[in-house]
């Protein structure tokens, strides 16, 4: 009756800390940010920062809101933006942030001819932003002067930015809030990659190598997207290689995905006609990733035209087949709709917000290394599962390979190998093997059946198990033959337990025919030399077993010395 007020505790704790966390992501938003006000037009031929600043003055551009979501019209020289702080006072150097970072160079026009290029994947002197372009402007300068801003032509694809004027210390408290968030997601992504790794060499199983791959290659794709590969991880290798790297992470993203996906989830038993069209997403992606990197103008617009809609698509598809699976049986689809789902309509939002939709929802951006956060948790604990039913499976096929199916006693083969092990031990203990074997069994058979025979074995190989300790080995050597090795029992002991079991056996009273001759045991026992093997130890057991068997049965004989008669040291009475 305890546990659900401590469970409803532990509940309120994490929804306390998540909102914490929410609200340190958020914190400052609404504060110490100057307001801005916007306005664009294309770059022409002759332009110059004073016609362009004369012309905003005149109010022939076009105006929009920077702190808003927006995406600039792709010229083919490229975008004019001024930006009007108004005229609030600068009490500190002032911080200009652009966010999410665009992929191609941005270049500011300051006072006195003073020209800053900037670009994501730039390694010079000066503020390197993290998640963001930011450029800091100086304190004295001009507070109701336009900034004047330049977006170059770029092949990539115009995402919408949104434009923040911030004091030096806010700057900095934001910057610091980002590089927490964006570091723990994507070591979470690669703690688990680096784990589903393990598995699957431990496991030998592809699913959990194709679900690392894929991790992998999303964290480099939000790395690249959000400048984290760039600063602070210093990959300066990678400057000016943005689009190659993130368009073959993109296309190889989705090909492990669908691998994963079509094991994870099983669809060739649980979704057979969706396992193709998965498998396809992977090929239609890497090709239209082939397109826009083929240097032809025309594919490189038609793959434009079509990588947002596929991944729509593909989104839907791999969410279609999620949940056609799950419904029909799958316990690990379950797991990946947990995991997959906010990220699929992550994507979805994305790239509406891409085609200009969505722009009061600036977040969405950095939600992706959010979410690929919390699918790497959610589907890491089904990959989790499904190592747990691989190795109960294994552990089911051993017990089945190692058991004797009617005795469930250790088969020959296992009872050896352990055996082996066992007689390793070489401490001074004693080690006695018994030999056993059903007197008049064949005739039990023949009289009454072979049904009877095997509930005869079963019978008789529980109450042989219950004579013995649980350290003792007993198994089933073949046929109506039984064999256990008894860890520290001298001869006297041995003898002992031997005459048990043949008194447990005879109680048992199974007939053997219609008469009164009922089913009994005769034991032959040995005790471990210094220079046995067990094959050696077995044969002076077996041949004690004979000893009994001659001297009338249902008796243990313990092996005799050469210099003494072939007679019973022991009967069962």
């Amino acid at each position: 009756m305890q546990a659900k007020p401590e469970h409803h505790g532990r509940r309120r704790r994490l929804l306390a800390l998540v909102l914490c966390l929410i609200g340190l992501l958020l914190a400052g938003s609404a504060s110490a940010t100057s307001s801005l006000a916007g306005s664009w037009r294309d770059v022409r031929e002759g332009d110059t920062p004073a016609k362009l600043l004369a012309e905003y003055r005149d109010g022939e551009l076009q105006r929009f809101d920077p702190n808003l979501l927006f995406r600039l019209p792709k010229g083919p020289l490229g975008t004019w933006v001024v930006l009007d702080p108004g005229t609030s006072p600068a009490k500190e150097q002032q911080v200009l942030s652009i966010y999410p970072p665009p992929l191609g160079m941005v270049t500011f026009y300051g006072q006195n001819g003073h020209n800053v290029s900037l670009t994501v994947d730039d390694f010079g002197q000066g503020l390197h932003g993290h998640g963001r372009l930011a450029l800091v402007l100086g304190r004295d300068a001009p507070v109701a002067t336009p900034l004047l801003l330049k977006f170059e032509p770029s092949a990539r694809i115009a995402a919408p930015v949104s434009f923040r004027l911030q004091d030096w210390n806010h700057y900095l408290v934001v910057d610091a809030h980002w590089l927490v968030f964006a570091s723990s997601s994507l070591a979470v992504m690669l703690a688990m990659a680096l784990m589903a790794l393990c598995f699957g060499l431990i496991l030998r199983d592809l699913t959990f190598v194709w679900y690392a791959a894929y991790l992998v290659c999303y964290a480099a794709i939000q790395g690249i997207q959000t400048g984290f590969v760039y600063h602070p991880m210093g990959m300066d290798w990678l400057a000016g290689l943005s689009i190659t790297v993130g368009s073959a992470a993109v296309a190889l993203s989705v090909a492990f995905a669908s691998l994963f996906m079509t094991r994870f989830c099983e669809l060739h038993r649980y979704a057979p006609l969706l396992r193709i069209p998965v498998l396809s997403l992977a090929v239609g992606m890497v090709a239209v990733v082939l397109m826009r990197c083929s240097q032809i103008p025309s594919l490189e617009g038609i793959g434009q035209l079509l990588v947002n809609p596929l991944l729509t698509l593909g989104a839907a598809l791999l969410l279609l087949a999620s949940v056609i699976a799950a419904v029909r049986g799958s316990r690990h689809a379950w797991f990946f709709l947990a995991g997959w789902t906010p990220l699929l309509v992550l994507t979805a939002m994305t790239s509406a917000q891409v085609n200009g939709a969505l722009h009061a929802l600036p977040w969405l951006n950095d939600a992706g290394l959010a979410a690929g956060a919390f699918e790497a948790i959610v589907l890491s604990f089904g990959l989790a599962d499904r190592a747990l039913l691989i190795r109960r499976d294994r552990d089911q096929v051993r017990v089945l390979a190692d058991r004797d199916s009617l005795t469930q006693l250790l088969n020959r083969r296992a009872w050896h190998e352990a055996a082996i092990v066992a007689m390793s031990d070489l401490s001074a203990r004693p080690q006695a093997l018994l030999f056993l074997d059903l007197d008049h069994f064949k005739k039990l058979n023949d009289k009454r059946g072979h049904a009877a025979g095997d509930e005869a074995l079963a019978a008789v190989a529980e109450a042989l198990r219950q004579e013995l300790r649980p350290g003792d080995l007993l198994g089933r050597y073949g046929g109506e033959e039984f064999v256990a090795l008894i860890d520290g029992a001298n001869a006297e002991e041995a003898l002992l337990v031997a005459t048990r079991m043949c008194r447990r056996v005879h109680r048992l009273e199974i007939p053997v025919d219609g008469n009164q001759l009922a089913l009994t045991v005769s034991i032959g026992v040995a005790i471990r030399r210094a220079t046995d093997s067990i094959d050696s130890l077995v044969a002076r057991a077996d041949q004690a077993m004979y000893d009994a068997k001659m001297a009338g049965r249902n008796r243990a004989c313990l092996q005799r010395r050469p210099e003494e008669p072939n007679v019973p040291r022991r009967m069962a009475g």
